[in-house]
């Protein structure tokens, strides 16, 4: 990478970091923290905990249109301030309501599509990758940091100071993003990185796309369950919150060496059954907070257990989902997913808090297993996806190329001839050609030359 996608690229992941550190350091405190307000119920802390997702989940592909019609920077600052309003209602809220509206209004600053495709913008398309995976990389960082760290901030400065610290981060986001990362030139078709509207109802009929969203939603309901639970039972064996990072410590630390191990298992397994053998880790997990006696030990086996299959499913199916979008559609299909994501953690937070106050815990957590048993059935249809290349060729006149159909077809049918090809978009609005073609015996040269 030259220093200018250097620059961008830590820029942006910096912005993540904070950003994601801010939702995600309140999720192991609330469940303890929340008992000294004087409205507390499950319910509210289930809302508290995964409310942020239900913004995020309707404005994610909104705010990516909107940074299409009024540039990437403008909609990540509105993003940032939506966030920093929200942290601050937070800090100040005398109510679970009040909080609950602070969480919800964070989720509003729904900029994860505009980041990415500012990331696109600004870097070369052979260094694009480096980029994104800079980015997803600070992604998971800042989950396991903000695990470790948020107990122990609620533990000297209360649950408001983690709102108040929140703040101030996303506020130092502004700079960065304005100073670290350059202006967009629009020579180049990015329009692969964006949800489009229009090709939505075609992706959500996708066979293996549909199986997938509903998998992102069902683990960001139950790591929300989790959340909403296992804070309650360390303080049931005396760990005050402020030590709880001492159990998560090793929970993340063991997950991620068996998650390298299952990396290496599944290498020579069918996706399908990568994905119920990481599930049944996860229910494994569940099932042991349904023991009648339980110690640190159990606890931290159980969450290891449950961060291994959570760690596999959420490193895979991003890439999963990517290799199967369709041609020119990756953008638009990865917008649903994080739209599923995000409600998914909306649907884990009311799901729990409802139960929990209903049937109790130990029902919540049965339930939870009997959602992980239909997840596992769902992804049982998933089919293996072809490893393919993504080519985007830049029409410098579409108007030579014309609307009408035959000419379209006829263009259309000349890159499919071309020895490689998978997959033809022609976008004339994007003035781009998106190509999915075979990672050997792709002729590049060809296929410029038929748009020369």
């Amino acid at each position: 990478m030259n220093p200018q996608e250097t620059r961008a690229a830590i820029s942006l992941a910096l912005v993540y970091v904070l950003r994601m550190l801010g939702l995600f350091m309140v999720i192991p405190v609330l469940a303890i923290a929340a008992i000294e307000y004087p409205d507390y119920s499950p319910l509210l802390v289930g809302l508290a905990i995964g409310g942020y997702g239900l913004t995020q989940a309707i404005l994610q592909i909104p705010m990516g249109i909107l940074s299409d019609k009024w540039g990437r920077k403008p909609v990540i600052y509105m993003g940032l301030c939506f966030f920093a309003a929200g942290s601050l209602i937070a800090a100040n809220a005398d109510s679970m309501l009040m909080l609950t509206v602070g969480r919800i209004l964070q989720g509003a600053g729904a900029i994860a599509g505009a980041v990415m495709a500012l990331a696109a913008d600004v870097t070369r398309e052979s260094q694009r990758a480096k980029v994104m995976a800079i980015i997803g990389v600070s992604i998971g960082f800042s989950f396991y940091l903000a695990l470790l760290t948020g107990p122990i901030i609620a533990g000297q400065f209360g649950m408001q100071g983690i709102f108040w610290i929140t703040a101030i981060l996303t506020v130092c986001c502004l700079p960065l993003v304005k100073f670290g990362v350059p202006n967009p030139k629009q020579e180049s078709p990015s329009g692969d990185a964006l949800p489009q509207l229009s090709q939505l109802k075609h992706l959500a009929t996708n066979p293996s796309l549909w199986r997938l969203n509903a998998s992102v939603l069902t683990v960001h309901l139950l790591i929300t369950c989790f959340f909403v639970q296992a804070p309650v039972l360390l303080t049931q064996i005396n760990f005050t919150l402020d030590e709880h990072w001492k159990i998560y410590t090793p929970i993340l630390f063991v997950s991620v060496l068996i998650l390298v191990i299952l990396m290496k298992v599944c290498k020579h397994l069918k996706t399908s059954t990568s994905f119920i053998l990481s599930l049944s880790f996860m229910a494994l997990g569940l099932s042991l907070f349904l023991l009648p006696e339980l110690s640190w030990p159990i606890i931290v086996l159980a969450g290891t257990l449950f961060f291994a299959g959570f760690n596999y499913m959420e490193a895979h199916m991003p890439v999963m989902v990517s290799s199967i979008a369709p041609a020119g559609k990756k953008g638009s299909a990865m917008g649903v997913y994080a739209s599923f994501q995000f409600f998914g953690a909306f649907l884990g937070g009311l799901i729990s808090g409802t139960l929990t106050g209903w049937l109790g815990p130990k029902l919540t957590l049965v339930v939870c297993i009997v959602i992980v048993l239909l997840a596992m059935f769902i992804v049982s249809g998933l089919h293996q996806a072809d490893k393919l290349k993504r080519v985007t060729l830049s029409i410098r006149d579409a108007a030579i190329i014309g609307n009408a159909n035959s000419e379209l077809q006829s263009l259309e049918q000349s890159f499919y001839n071309v020895k490689g090809v998978r997959e033809v978009l022609i976008d004339l609005d994007k003035c781009a050609v998106y190509l999915k073609v075979e990672s050997t015996g792709f002729d590049l040269d060809e296929a410029k030359a038929l748009i020369s």
